[in-house]
């Protein structure tokens, strides 16, 4: 079970040991790159990464143990998804809101095997749907999850290494599951990470801990109305480790440095487009040609700009070729240092290096584009602007639509009531709403930034140091 290099250790006296569960590479650059290991080893404590990634941590002299051949019972994944069903269909009753909807994948009919579970997923979810229905589905999956010989390993690792607490990195990984039960049968306390700002309404906790921690009090609240079973003190806000590196000195790189590295021409000034994912925005190349047809004529009017082009690091598709060779002139792709090791979604990993490259071309670059992305958050702490394609292209004929309905989820209700990012209503949009934040983003900046420090805990650089806290303080209540 144990990774060949990692030898049990000999504890110090009074020192803790930690259990950091890292199931896929969000949580890798969340929990690993960022400052939180270093932070914890200062601290006294022992941290042990406990990951079924296929990055190899020895190469970061980081101790970690090897969850070998993690495998869910086979009705949990479809478990999970009748749960999310159920949860889905709850939320939407109880706030009358429809929307919710929006957040469910259709069920996939495609061969025998896809057909039969999605009967069955049809099935369950029309008998239990029903807040009794789904502790019965919630207990169900744990039942069965108890039963894996994955469990059982969980419970001999732990057992061996006796941790004093385990830390799940992100509450949406269904493989979490069984280690976090196995530390609960044993008595260990436990706490999991709501890694993202959209996670809550999409119904997305597949796990049980002891406690949670989420990025702020407006997540809390979120938190707390979903799940009325989560009492107020088995929540910590901490912040989240994702926008860490921004605040940090050592990841800063000079713009002549920057620019040399990419070759990038010192008298232009670059907006930086940021892709989405397949599902997001389908049509995703189409918004970075009309980005493209906008710097192209500011150019022909006497601007000097160019585009930076950072597509979402989990697409690895050949989507954007013909829109980069037709725009090459003006757009300048800068990959993400992301490596595509296995075939799940969970397998790309992110290398340590691409955390300083998201600061350098935020810190580097005039403003933002994209659909809906966190990115605007990465960019308002550079007190850059971020601007929204509003239209689409969901149709077969690629004709331009009016608005975006991404913009209807749940989560987008947090923003203030302040323009926080500049709105692309139309293709035609974009040259003037470029030239308009060359001159002047200072409002909508601010306003950004408004919203930035209602979904993370400010400072935002100590989200680490945070979690730490309320992992040191909850060992002490053990204690007592």
């Amino acid at each position: 079970m144990h990774t060949k290099s990692y030898k049990s250790v000999v504890l110090k006296k009074n020192q803790r040991q930690i259990f950091v569960i890292i199931p896929d590479g969000v949580s890798l650059r969340n929990f690993a790159y960022s400052s939180f290991y270093k932070q914890a080893k200062e601290r006294g404590l022992h941290v042990v990464l406990w990951h079924h990634t296929p990055f190899d941590l020895d190469v970061l002299q980081l101790n970690n143990i090897v969850l070998e051949d993690p495998k869910s019972h086979q009705l949990t994944t479809i478990l999970k998804n009748v749960r999310k069903r159920i949860e889905i269909a709850q939320f939407a009753k109880r706030d009358n809101d429809a929307i919710y909807k929006s957040y469910l994948f259709p069920l996939n009919y495609k061969g025998i095997k896809n057909t039969l579970r999605s009967i069955l997923s049809k099935l369950l979810v029309f008998c239990f749907n029903s807040e009794k229905g789904l502790v019965f589905i919630k207990n169900a999956i744990n039942h069965l999850e108890q039963k894996t010989t994955y469990f059982k390993k969980c419970l001999e690792v732990l057992g061996t290494e006796k941790p004093d607490f385990v830390f799940c990195t992100s509450q949406r990984s269904v493989l979490a599951i069984a280690p976090l039960l196995a530390a609960q049968q044993l008595e260990i306390p436990t706490m999991s990470f709501v890694f993202s700002w959209d996670n809550l309404p999409k119904a997305t906790l597949d796990v049980t801990a002891d406690y949670y921690a989420v990025w702020s009090a407006f997540m809390k609240e979120e938190l707390l109305t979903y799940y009325p079973s989560i009492t107020s003190n088995q929540v910590e806000i901490t912040g989240t480790p994702q926008f860490e590196t921004h605040y940090n000195p050592n990841h800063s790189v000079s713009k002549k440095d920057f620019f040399s590295l990419f070759n990038l021409d010192m008298e232009i000034s670059y907006v930086c487009y940021s892709g989405d994912d397949y599902t997001t925005s389908p049509k995703d190349p189409l918004y970075l040609r009309d980005v493209a047809i906008a710097i192209r004529k500011l150019n022909s009017e006497g601007e000097r700009l160019g585009l930076i082009f950072r597509r979402c690091p989990v697409d690895f598709s050949n989507r954007y070729d013909v829109i980069l060779e037709a725009y090459k002139d003006v757009i300048v792709p800068i990959e993400p240092l992301w490596d595509k090791i296995g075939g799940a979604w969970d397998s790309i990993l992110p290398q340590p290096e691409d955390m300083g490259l998201l600061r350098s071309i935020a810190a580097h670059t005039l403003a933002v584009i994209n659909l809906g992305s966190s990115m605007v958050f990465d960019f308002a702490i550079h007190q850059k602007p971020c601007l929204y394609m509003n239209y689409n292209y969901l149709n077969p004929q690629n004709n331009v639509d009016a608005g975006v309905y991404v913009y209807d989820y749940v989560h987008f209700r947090s923003k203030p009531n302040t323009d926080v990012v500049v709105w692309l209503n139309h293709p035609d949009d974009i040259a003037k709403a470029i030239q308009d934040i060359i001159v002047d983003s200072e409002v909508v900046v601010a306003h950004a930034n408004q919203w930035y420090h209602k979904i993370n805990k400010q400072p935002a650089d100590m989200a680490s140091s945070r979690i730490l806290e309320s992992i040191d303080r909850i060992l002490k209540t053990y204690a007592n």
